[in-house]
């Protein structure tokens, strides 16, 4: 696609006529209909409104030009799993898994590795496959090279060790004890847990990155305890294969 027809497609699909785009971006409908002639492209101010207007990338407003990946795990990025800036717009170096609402969430490769592996093994790799082609490629990507300079002064790898604190001292009958988290997305965690009236309830925003683990009961049995916290806020649950039949064994503000 072009950038003509993908301004075109973004106009109509959110029912807008060239007069209402023109105006949420502050240019001429003359302009827009340039743009959508190919006449003209938008410059970089307006590349941003547009942007932030239908939540796409800028790449993707120019035809995807470039083959983005994440600059920290490698992942090939399209817009539904691009990270984003404490303002909510994307950020194209990151996903959000590596990169979550303006905050990077991995400060150990071997950690970042050990989560990538779990991912990547049965497609195509092995585990040990996968586990040498990080190592050999994490160490170039962007983020890996400038670490000192990105790492935030290790704050957020402070944070994460003040939660899995927090979370051991609850001390849950059955649960092991919490080693690491890793970043999650609310959409692939986000569980119905039904109430005592009988009805369910999600507790999670699907857009937001939280941290969490999966652990294996000390007691055995076909149920895992789910662990997921914010910055306001522990969750603790039980639950089978694939996330079914949830229970919500304990929800406790920060």
């Amino acid at each position: 696609m072009n950038t003509k027809d993908v301004i075109y497609e973004l106009r109509t699909k959110n029912g807008m006529s060239q007069d209402d785009l023109a105006e949420k971006v502050f240019v001429t409908r003359q302009a827009v209909s340039r743009w959508e002639t190919g006449e003209t492209v938008p410059g970089t101010e307006t590349l941003k409104l547009l942007s932030s207007l239908f939540d796409v990338s800028i790449n993707t407003l120019l035809g995807s030009p470039r083959k983005l990946i994440c600059q920290c795990c490698g992942m090939p990025l399209d817009d539904e799993i691009t990270g984003r800036n404490k303002d909510g717009s994307l950020n194209e170096d990151y996903c959000k898994w590596c990169y979550a609402d303006g905050t990077y969430t991995y400060s150990n490769m071997d950690d970042l590795i050990d989560v990538c592996v779990k991912n990547m093994a049965g497609d195509g790799f092995t585990e040990e496959q996968a586990r040498e082609y990080l190592k050999q490629t994490l160490p170039f990507l962007d983020y890996w090279k400038r670490y000192e300079d990105l790492g935030e002064g290790n704050q957020f790898e402070q944070f994460k060790n003040l939660l899995v604190d927090e979370i051991n001292a609850l001390e849950i009958e059955g649960m092991p004890k919490v080693e690491k988290l890793n970043a999650l997305v609310g959409k692939f965690v986000n569980l119905d847990y039904p109430l005592p009236n009988g009805s369910k309830a999600k507790f999670l925003d699907d857009a937001v990155t939280y941290l969490g683990a999966q652990l294996e009961p000390e007691y055995g049995g076909e149920r895992c305890f789910g662990v997921l916290a914010g910055m306001d806020f522990i969750l603790i649950c039980t639950y089978e294969a694939q996330g079914e039949n949830p229970e919500l064994v304990l929800y406790k503000k920060r």
